[in-house]
């Protein structure tokens, strides 16, 4: 859907390169859906048949614990089947879930997860929460299709991200379309006679209620553990009383040394696939291959799929400074401008870029942090660099990809110590 977006404005470019697109442009939700649809069954049957030829028995059963070797296991019928294992390894992910304290928001509001299955566009739309990537992924989506979406949080967008990064991609947004009420907290939500959602809140700024009607009210206050059902108390299983994520130590194992949890659903670990996927084949190795090596859960790259993308690896600028304090903390900075920016005359305003280092000897880097164009793609490249320990010397004596946004990573020389101005403004 991120795609989706992006296409619209590559459609919005195009005039500037000479193509003639007639206008106005028109974007057909449910063509969307349903190819959207089509690609996520075709994912999961394509792991039922990768399965079969590894020869692994799935079986799609709600299961439980019986004790600590068994899984009980029901059918949609309710037909019982028992399993036993030697080694069980727990990796149920999270599920989204509505606020317990807004009256209306369970019974007229969905959740990200009920998006990509609406039948019809969702029109004028509140992204609600305290999850902050994914409100801002589907609001900065929904705008990029024409629709009039808001965005609502307590305190600030990106929560854990670097900070000033999250507030350059939130201006992006905002600038773009994307209308934000910060520092508001959702109170009720009610169907009026149209049809429409009203939702009230209240802003803490200005200190008295507010409302505003919507087609669609999408609740984005986080994903929690699917443990309640799993009888993990009865084996023995430890968890975290607050968060409700099961403890593991290093090797992924739980309180119970046969029983394994990896993923979402651990406490501490970051929520990420691509994270649980890594920790899961380590752990297959260590119980089946006789290796000992274990998951490295340091300086794990993530981008955020907003309309301008913001990928980062390692420390933010707070967390650096933190740790290691100020004087110990050298950043490199530039603001840019990606080069399909330029004849499309785009605003490139937000487009900078962050690097974090040690201040002593060859400066370590710390983080990197970067906005702009397919951030992703160019985070996993310097990834390695920054888990195999790259300095900042090496990363100069590094030769670009001319003209790449990821050449300027590797022509950082402004320091944000130093007060210079950091906008490039040639080769």
């Amino acid at each position: 859907m991120h795609q989706a977006a992006l296409l619209g404005s590559a459609l919005k470019d195009a005039r500037h390169y000479g193509w003639n697109i007639s206008q106005p442009i028109h974007h057909d939700w449910s063509t969307m859906a349903q190819a959207v649809q089509n690609y996520v069954k075709s994912l999961n049957w394509g792991h039922r048949v990768q399965l079969q030829d590894k020869k692994v028995k799935y079986f799609n059963l709600k299961g439980s614990f019986a004790d600590a070797h068994t899984i009980r296991g029901l059918t949609k019928a309710g037909k019982e089947m028992t399993l036993t294992a030697e080694n069980i390894v727990i990796a149920t992910g999270l599920r989204p879930k509505y606020p317990k304290d807004v009256a209306g928001a369970l019974q007229y509001g969905i959740t990200s997860d009920d998006l990509f299955w609406l039948k019809k566009s969702p029109g004028k739309t509140p992204l609600i929460g305290m999850s902050p990537d994914v409100s801002l992924e589907c609001a900065g989506f929904l705008t990029g299709i024409g629709l009039d979406t808001t965005v609502m949080v307590r305190s600030i967008p990106l929560r854990g991200f670097d900070q000033q990064m999250s507030s350059l991609v939130a201006d992006y947004m905002e600038s773009h379309g994307t209308r934000f009420l910060k520092k508001c907290i959702p109170t009720k939500v009610e169907e009026l006679d149209s049809g429409k959602l009203q939702v009230s809140w209240k802003n803490a700024d200005l200190g008295k209620e507010e409302t505003d009607s919507f087609d669609t009210v999408i609740w984005a206050v986080g994903r929690v553990p699917d443990t309640k059902t799993l009888n993990l108390e009865t084996v023995g299983v430890k968890m975290n009383s607050e968060t409700g994520k099961i403890i593991v130590d290093a090797s992924e194992a739980t309180s119970v040394p046969h029983i394994y949890a990896v993923g979402d659903i651990t406490e501490g670990r970051p929520e990420l696939t691509p994270t649980a996927i890594a920790a899961g084949k380590l752990l297959a190795r260590r119980l089946f291959s006789q290796s000992s090596e274990l998951m490295d859960y340091d300086s794990v790259p993530t981008t955020v799929f907003t309309p301008l993308e913001y990928g980062c690896v390692g420390l933010s600028e707070e967390k650096a400074v933190g740790r290691y304090g100020a004087d110990n903390t050298e950043v490199y900075h530039a603001y840019y401008k990606p080069l399909e920016f330029t004849v499309a005359e785009r605003d490139a305003t937000q487009c900078y870029i962050k690097m974090v280092c040690l201040r002593e000897k060859e400066q370590r880097l710390l983080g990197l942090h970067f906005i702009g164009p397919n951030a992703g793609e160019v985070i996993q490249g310097f990834a390695l660099g920054i888990k195999c320990g790259a300095t900042y010397s090496q990363m100069m004596k590094t030769v670009g990809i001319h003209p790449t946004s990821a050449e300027e990573v590797t022509k950082l020389h402004i320091t944000k110590r130093s007060g210079l101005d950091a906008t490039v403004t040639g080769c």
